[in-house]
């Protein structure tokens, strides 16, 4: 739900900011998930003031264009040259001042710069209508009549102001609060301060006159049902007023009467409807159940066949022109050549209403408020209101009598409520006299007042019917504390709860098998191998063979030592699988590490392994097959990361052991794990016919860095951007380096960069390559402009220069 401040104090006056306004209705079950500021007009005329044109001279290179000097307020005159022929001296005009960002009517928005025109400076400009967005006119500059001194803002001269707009994220139990006024009727509880309704004293209908009749048919469906008929109605655009409180809540104007039904249902909370009265054969409304099966076409031109269970709005033969409380029939609707309208204000069971919206699928405002439940005795207040607002935006003129068909009246609910058990529930005492005051400022009455010796006291209350949520001492209770404040209560020392918090170190079997299963679902297979190996295999290490946990009284010289990786195990696997012709694996294993300290102490690491070789997948019809890369186990490395909470790792080359061309991963600038392509001599010594890659990741640094909290952001409510940069390099350049130069350069509006092409070629040069690189731009405050986006790419473009010698290629 959308509240517009400005509109909710004509309701309840406040000298409140709309922050501290937005925390009590917060604290009150009224969540306000977000404020935004809206201007009236974008930009809010920022930099654009009131003006006197002093002097208007022909420019001397320029037959169409005009020399003037214009005050603004400050000691030297600012010289303009201007292209509007009607500029003149003497003139009171509007001037946008150099560095105001105008946003026109029509086409992009633009930054006064100071300038040279055809050899004259010119230090800001006259503005036209169109110009500052406040019309479509161009002919000319806009001439004022105004006493107000230069230097005006032109934002207080036209009334322009900004709005701060609520977005409350109203529960189903709240309908009393589905509009301005409710919110209003909350602030006059939780503020004492009283909430006005509009005045609609000035209402005058005549004793007598021609009129629509009214029946209901189903008054358990429809228990108050009101209606009022005007003539003179000369539909058109609404003023700019009305237009503008319309688009501060987010909804389009349509004409002066449908603008007027949207007002006042989001001001007073009561839903309206207005029939084109000329439509209504019989010139009669009859409230009724539909016929099974009977066909109904409505507002949005969808024809729908009515079940039994719906109540219609129908005219004298029983044709219905309306879905009571949801939707409008398109031959009954107003049009431009409506002159006489009959306006509905009811009050619908919430059942019925409900039960049509959803066998129909038809979500609209008024059916949003009906289903919840509405005011009743709001009925006849908000049909006033729109008769007062049609007399003043569309000329109309009351032709009849108010028709009110209320039958049987829907009392106040008798709510006892016990002052001893308040506090009970409460946990904390509150004095008869707060309790009064928070009920007053509810709209709750005290009725009676029992006291009995030795008893607390016990009051009758009277609870509106706008109040649906409330029909029990605990729902009293309740909003006694929702008002009264939750963190007014406090906590004694001896309080308990039953809940228990989570553990800040994660069960490390959990994480295990959560990273199991991602790998299984990739493709992995686990394997479990021995934790004694060879030591002939550590013999061309460039590890010190001190290093070595030798086993002292072992029983095979191939299982001699305890093992340092568990590269050499997973390789006899492979080739165990390789000789019986399974040539496409993908294996993982979490294992045990091994290894003696140079002051000849031993140390005990967990590792996670991954085996990548032959195909990446199996060849079908539709894809051929493609040999495992680098890419492929480096990837599968990445998302565990990605698994366990980490940020993506940075690789960094390195000299390995075991591996040829391997990569150290970083993670919060600590060495996590090595990927890379097993090296030839490793792969001969264990007999491996084919290549292996090979990555092992640092598991216990991974458990204990484990997060097992998300972290959860906002989505963009603007666009992305992206734009391609096509960089020639050096060999020895990575893109990794790149990446980091631009994260770097660019840490607000840089998202995230991608390499999607490589080249290499004679073309380019000796010892020179080509990445095509991508960078995705977004700005969280506000859309991209042109001038934002060039100049962040250049920024990039000079550090690629700069750092990486970089020539870009265009």
């Amino acid at each position: 739900m959308t509240i517009s401040f400005d509109w909710l104090k004509t309701l309840f006056p406040t000298s409140l900011p709309a922050a501290e306004v937005g925390a009590l209705l917060t604290g009150s079950g009224l969540e306000v998930e977000g404020l935004h500021e809206l201007e009236s007009i974008p930009g809010g005329l920022r930099g654009v003031v009131l003006g006197t044109v002093l002097t208007c001279e022909r420019h001397p290179d320029a037959d169409k264009l005009s020399l003037t000097t214009v005050s603004v307020g400050d000691e030297t005159p600012r010289q303009i040259v201007c292209g509007a022929p009607n500029v003149a001296a003497g003139q009171r005009v509007v001037v946008a001042l150099e560095g105001a960002m105008l946003h026109p009517s029509q086409g992009e928005a633009f930054k006064i710069k100071k300038s040279k025109i055809r050899g004259a400076a010119s230090e800001g400009m006259l503005c036209a209508e169109d110009e500052i967005g406040l019309g479509q006119s161009h002919a000319g500059i806009l001439v004022l009549n105004t006493d107000l001194p230069d230097g005006t803002p032109a934002a207080a001269y036209f009334g322009l102001g900004s709005d701060t707009v609520f977005e409350i994220g109203l529960t189903p139990n709240r309908a009393d609060a589905a509009s301005h006024y409710g919110v209003a009727r909350e602030l006059r509880a939780l503020l004492g301060q009283p909430a006005h309704l509009p005045d609609v004293s000035a209402f005058a209908a005549p004793a007598a006159g021609e009129n629509i009749s009214v029946t209901l048919e189903d008054d358990q469906a429809c228990p108050r049902y009101a209606g009022l008929l005007l003539d003179n109605v000369q539909v058109g655009p609404s003023p700019e007023w009305l237009q503008r409180r319309l688009r501060s809540i987010g909804l389009s104007p349509i004409n002066n009467v449908v603008d007027v039904t949207n007002f006042v249902l989001h001001e007073l909370g009561q839903p309206l409807h207005a029939f084109d009265a000329d439509q209504l054969a019989g010139g009669q409304i009859r409230v009724k159940r539909a016929e099974a099966g009977e066909k109904f076409v409505t507002l949005d031109g969808v024809e729908r066949s009515l079940q039994a269970d719906d109540l219609v709005i129908a005219n004298a033969q029983g044709t219905p022109m309306a879905l009571a409380g949801v939707f409008g029939g398109k031959t009954s609707g107003v049009s431009a050549d409506t002159t006489r309208v009959f306006l509905e204000s009811a009050y619908f069971a919430p059942a019925v209403v409900r039960r049509t919206s959803q066998t129909h699928g038809l979500k609209t405002d008024a059916s949003f408020r009906y289903e919840r439940g509405t005011d009743p005795y709001m009925v006849p207040t908000a049909l006033r209101r729109a008769a007062l607002l049609l007399q003043e935006v569309a000329g109309a003129r009351v032709a009849a009598p108010v028709v009110d068909e209320f039958p049987h009246a829907i009392p106040n609910s008798q709510v006892r409520l016990r002052l001893d058990r308040v506090a009970r529930l409460i946990g904390q005492e509150i004095g008869p006299e707060r309790i009064r005051e928070i009920l007053t400022g509810l709209g709750i009455k005290i009725e009676q007042e029992i006291s009995a010796q030795g008893q607390a006291p016990t009051w009758l209350l009277a609870v509106p019917p706008y109040k649906v949520d409330v029909t029990r001492e605990a729902d009293v209770i309740e909003e006694i504390l929702r008002i009264y404040g939750f963190n007014n209560v406090a906590l004694r020392p001896h309080n308990a709860a039953s809940f228990l918090s989570p553990f800040p170190n994660p069960d490390p079997e959990v994480v295990r098998q959560k990273v199991a299963s991602l790998l299984s679902g990739q493709g992995f297979s686990e394997i479990i191998t021995n934790s004694l190996t060879n030591a002939q295999y550590f013999e061309q290490a460039t590890a010190p063979d001190e290093a070595l946990v030798r086993i002292l009284n072992y029983n095979s010289q191939d299982l001699n030592v305890m093992r340092p990786t568990l590269l050499h195990s997973g390789l006899e696997v492979v080739r165990h699988n390789l000789n019986r012709r399974q040539r496409d694996l993908k294996l993982y294993e979490f294992g045990k590490t091994y290894q003696r300290t140079a002051a000849g102490k031993y140390t005990e690491k967990t590792i996670l392994s991954l085996w990548l070789t032959g195909a990446a997948s199996a060849e079908t019809w539709q894809h051929p097959t493609r040999k495992t890369t680098f890419h492929d186990v480096a990837g599968a490395a990445q998302q565990v990361l990605a698994a366990l909470s980490h940020a993506q790792a940075s690789p960094q080359p390195t000299q390995h052991a075991y591996l040829a061309g391997g990569l150290t991963l970083l993670a919060q600038n600590q060495p996590v794990g090595n990927v890379g392509a097993v090296s030839p001599a490793v792969l001969k010594r264990l007999d491996v016919s084919q290549p292996v890659w090979y990555a092992e990741l640092d598991w216990d640094w991974l458990l204990k860095k484990y997060k097992a909290s998300l972290t959860a952001r906002e989505l963009p409510r603007f666009p992305e951007v992206r734009r391609d940069l096509s960089l020639v390099v050096d060999q020895g350049v990575t893109f990794e380096q790149l990446r980091t130069i631009a994260q770097r350069t660019e840490k607000k509006l840089l998202q995230s960069l991608n390499v999607f092409d490589v080249y290499e070629g004679p073309n380019l040069g000796a010892g020179k390559k080509s990445y095509s690189v991508s960078f995705t731009l977004l700005d969280p405050s506000q859309t991209l402009t042109e001038q934002a986006i060039e100049q962040t790419m250049q920024r990039l473009i000079q550090q690629f220069e700069k750092q990486a010698g970089a020539l870009i290629r265009k």
